[in-house]
């Protein structure tokens, strides 16, 4: 896709082809200079959510089990070099409790999510999903970092159904730059392990990253294409005051937005979350983003009490909301926008493109 002169009609119908994005395009589509076609791309988006996967928006429980962690990442206010939280555990009883507290709701997806913990054994682990799948025949998704091909085959075993592993950027430096402890071809080699296990995959990118750019920007969407995961998570970059990164500038939410726009248009059949990190950063960014191609929302359905020590990004938003309160909030959301929630295991239907 080049043009001399950037027409902006001309530039979102090429888009929606999913032709080749240049440096100089991308550079113009995370710019001011786009502002006013972005309603345009977003609509587009819109169009192709509803063409590709409807008007249902899946809707699936975070239980956060444990905000231990051995990793070192500069952003994130859970990694192990912050000592000003207060860390916690769940116990398999009480992950089952809260796992069967949302099925009660109606939940029939759970996210299990937490910091790289290896306080659990992979049998401590599998004995959670098994007792998810056999008792309660919710789908499962993990959350819980790097482990062994081995280990990812265990929990495969055991019943998990899906595995959200986020890329953060495909740029190996930026990446290595803010993971202190962590290789970016490791990352990338245990995302393409998890495919070859048969696990419905899920990746992300984080946006508004010191030293992110347009270009660097497409050529995550370039590798997420390629990739072609089930999920992709998109969340800006917010700075925690108690991280390296604290003092730096947060991620614009339009970039996140635009990028979430785009993915609708590269992945048509995607399941693309409007996260609660965007929701944290503008009012209605949850609703915003469901009108721009999203059609997941996760809401948090842990223990009231731990949520404050799960903090990743500050100030994130329904922390003091039970997962009752929680559940009635997201229906509303989603059916003011004429959307229909849906707490179903939502596995996805892939087409073929």
């Amino acid at each position: 896709m080049q043009t001399a002169t950037i027409d902006n009609n001309g530039l979102i119908a090429a888009l929606v082809n999913r032709e080749r994005i240049s440096d100089d395009l991308a550079r113009h589509l995370f710019s001011p200079a786009f502002d006013a076609a972005r309603p345009e791309l977003y609509a587009a988006a819109d169009r192709v959510r509803q063409e590709n996967v409807g008007d249902h928006v899946f809707i699936r429980g975070i239980i956060e089990f444990s905000n231990h962690c051995r990793c070192q990442c500069d952003y994130c206010g859970i990694s192990c070099h912050n000592p000003e939280i207060s860390r916690y555990r769940m116990t398999h009883d009480e992950v089952f409790e809260t796992a069967s507290r949302a099925h009660g709701l109606g939940y029939r997806s759970l996210v299990l999510q937490s910091g790289e913990d290896r306080a659990y054994r992979v049998e401590d682990i599998c004995r959670i999903i098994e007792s998810i799948k056999t008792r309660l025949d919710m789908a499962v998704t993990l959350s819980i970092g790097e482990w062994s091909r081995e280990e990812y085959a265990s929990f495969r075993a055991a019943g998990a159904d899906r595995y959200l592993l986020r890329i953060e950027t495909s740029n190996q430096a930026l990446y290595e730059r803010f993971h202190r402890d962590s290789k970016w071809h490791e990352r990338h080699q245990a995302l393409m392990d998890l495919k070859e296990l048969g696990y419905q995959v899920g990746s992300g990118i984080l946006i508004g990253l010191p030293g992110q750019d347009g270009p660097g920007l497409i050529r995550d969407l370039e590798y997420l294409e390629r990739l072609r995961p089930e999920m992709v998570g998109i969340g800006p970059f917010i700075p925690h005051p108690q991280t390296p990164l604290g003092n730096q500038p947060a991620g614009l939410f339009e970039n996140c937005l635009t990028f979430l726009a785009l993915l609708r248009l590269y992945l048509p059949d995607a399941f693309l979350p409007a996260t609660t990190a965007m929701g944290t950063v503008d009012p209605l960014g949850r609703q915003k983003a469901l009108k721009a191609g999203a059609n997941v929302i996760m809401p948090n359905v842990s223990p009231v009490m731990n949520r404050p020590s799960y903090q990743i990004y500050p100030n994130k938003i329904c922390q003091d909301d039970d997962a009752g309160k929680c559940q009635k909030c997201v229906q509303s959301l989603i059916s003011a926008l004429g959307r229909t929630p849906d707490f179903g295991h939502g596995h996805i239907r892939r087409s073929i493109y």
